[in-house]
């Protein structure tokens, strides 16, 4: 397909507003202390700090890792395209603007099929190094020929690829595996996998914690799962996992002396960075 067909090819409409049911989008924006959410999404917030009072702190915390791995990609390892899959709200240092700080001419796509996502990234982020999709990143094949993608992200280059606090919503291990396959198959050596996700050792009182939240999500109508560093680590299957490794996000990295002292809520998740040799 030439690049005048892909661009001849409509933009998919966006799909209706649920004003019934919380959307983790919103959500996070909320956790993060924005104003693009609804008074659901509120109530659900407000019953995960409940049970979680620091979730705030951490969900911050997801932000900085990957604001660190991207500079560092960017910057370091001199990467020139970003696939942000499961973006969310438009928010303080978004992807595009680490990415380009430490390379100018970085090509950053947010992907996320929530429609007030898309329309806030639409007003707010699009220029020509910044793009907004709406495809649905739980199958590959299809965000990866979505119009706005296939015009833009060049897969015979490497790509970094984001998949921060997302899979841990894909309750069958099996399908979280296929999806990440699924974008790394189509990727040119040289790539990378960012990826953050819930963990639990499945003993003591953090594995009774990291049960009680997926209880709480699940309840919402957003299951979780934290799985096991082995779980975890295996959807890197295929790739060569860079230092530190796959480990607390905390300690990815991190950037001086901690002043936040961490709670048993930093000990339940994991990020590590893969390349595709």
């Amino acid at each position: 397909m030439t690049s005048d067909e892909v661009r001849s090819m409509p933009r998919r409409p966006l799909p209706p507003l649920d004003y019934d049911k919380p959307n983790l989008a919103r959500m996070k924006d909320a956790l993060l202390g924005g104003h693009d959410h609804y008074e659901i999404d509120r109530l659900a917030v407000e019953a995960f700090l409940q049970v979680a009072p620091d979730g705030a702190a951490v969900a911050k915390e997801f932000r900085s890792w990957a604001s660190r791995v991207v500079r560092f990609l960017a910057g370091t390892r001199e990467v020139g395209q970003f696939l942000d899959l499961g973006s969310g709200m438009p928010y303080v240092e978004n992807t595009h603007q680490t990415a380009q700080r430490y390379n100018p001419d970085a090509l950053v796509i947010y992907v996320d099929d929530d429609p007030v996502v898309q329309a806030h990234g639409l007003a707010l982020l699009e220029d020509h190094l910044v793009h907004v999709s709406g495809a649905d990143l739980r199958d590959p094949e299809q965000t990866l020929s979505d119009p706005v993608i296939a015009e833009h992200l060049e897969l015979d280059r490497p790509v970094a690829v984001l998949l921060n606090a997302v899979l841990h919503h894909i309750e069958d291990l099996d399908e979280a595996r296929a999806i990440v396959r699924g974008y790394v198959d189509a990727l040119a050596p040289g790539s990378y996998m960012l990826l953050t996700h819930y963990y639990t050792d499945g003993e003591g009182p953090r594995g009774a914690f990291a049960r009680k939240l997926d209880g709480l999500m699940a309840g919402i109508g957003y299951p979780t799962a934290h799985r096991s560093r082995e779980e975890v680590e295996s959807l890197f299957d295929g790739l060569e996992i860079l230092d530190p490794g796959v480990v607390h996000l905390h300690e990815w990295w991190p950037e001086g002396p901690r002043l936040a002292p961490l709670t048993q809520l930093n000990y339940l998740s994991l990020g590590g960075v893969g390349v595709k040799p």
